[in-house]
């Protein structure tokens, strides 16, 4: 008579004692089974380009990847490293524009969030608008603002002409197109920020709030003893998210911009250099170098936001 088997308190295919051992083995397994060809097909995905890429960096490729190359081993790297004039500064403006960018985009999610938290009049209305930087694709919203900022016809310095203030260079000026690339990233990526806080708050429980307001706590206090540490997995998810994305910004960068982030490379991050080391110099060898090491970094940071985002759950 044929037995039912359970797995993990979920009913199974039935088996009796002439079945195949692969058949039980494979009923056992099942659902490793099923998701096996699209996490083979995934690792692929990821493990080909990465083995290639890895490759290239150890070789000095150029002009073509299908050119004849010599193996350099560990050079192209020692080179990169000791590159203080392209490769470090960029290493500087890719971690300024993600930790400033991360920072504004937090705290103004933070703060949106909270209005949205509480129902009012309008207010599904209020979430569309806020939510539209979002529809744009980033190389559109890249074209959209660099028209706005244009120093000469863009509606930005007409504003300041209208309080007194004389027009700035924006996006032309060496010390402010930095500065004014992460306003753009801001405005664009705020909403997503906003939306997971938003998701996180909705989901915390009433009990705490009203035991503080009993309490006599204020609404500050309020949010920082109870809301803020209850919300503090769900900041740390948006972080983890935000924070790799903006990382890995290329496509509003390069269309403010174009080649090398500029005349003096002043929004030239990792991607942008990488990108300009392959399809502009041809320098194939090199570039994967600095993709290697940037994925490296990455990888470190990812880390290091997991593992923050563990100890916030304790």
């Amino acid at each position: 008579m044929a037995t039912i088997t359970t797995t993990k308190g979920s009913r199974s295919a039935p088996t009796g004692p002439d079945t195949p051992a692969w058949v039980r083995w494979a009923n056992d397994h099942r659902k490793w089974l099923f998701a096996a060809p699209a996490m083979v097909f995934v690792a692929a995905l990821i493990a080909i380009p990465l083995a290639w890429t890895g490759y290239l960096s150890l070789t000095d490729t150029e002009g073509s990847v299908r050119a004849e190359s010599t193996f350099v081993g560990v050079q192209n790297y020692l080179d990169v490293l000791s590159d203080t004039e392209r490769f470090w500064p960029a290493v500087g403006r890719t971690a300024t524009f993600t930790v400033v960018a991360l920072l504004f985009e937090v705290v103004l999610g933070m703060a949106i969030a909270l209005l949205l938290w509480r129902p009012f009049k309008g207010q599904k209305w209020v979430r569309v608008a806020i939510l539209m930087p979002l529809v744009a694709t980033p190389v559109a919203v890249g074209m959209m603002w660099r028209l706005i900022f244009d120093p000469n016809i863009g509606m930005a310095n007409q504003i300041l002409g209208w309080v007194g203030i004389g027009p700035q260079p924006w996006l032309a000026g060496q010390y402010t197109a930095l500065p004014t690339t992460i306003f753009i990233d801001v405005w664009q990526w705020t909403p997503m920020v906003v939306l997971i806080l938003l998701a996180g708050l909705t989901s915390l429980s009433e009990e705490p709030q009203e035991a503080a307001r009993i309490d006599g706590a204020s609404t500050w206090q309020r949010f920082r003893h109870v809301t803020l540490p209850l919300l503090m997995p769900t900041v740390t998810v948006a972080i983890l998210l935000r924070g790799i994305d903006a990382l890995k910004t290329f496509d509003v960068l390069y269309a403010t911009k174009g080649r090398g982030g500029g005349s003096f490379h002043e929004v030239e991050t990792l991607n942008v250099y990488a990108y300009g080391l392959s399809f502009d110099y041809n320098e194939y060898g090199v570039s994967s170098t600095v993709l290697i090491l940037f994925f490296l970094i990455i990888i470190g940071s990812m880390w290091a936001l997991t593992a923050r985002r563990k100890e916030a759950k304790r």
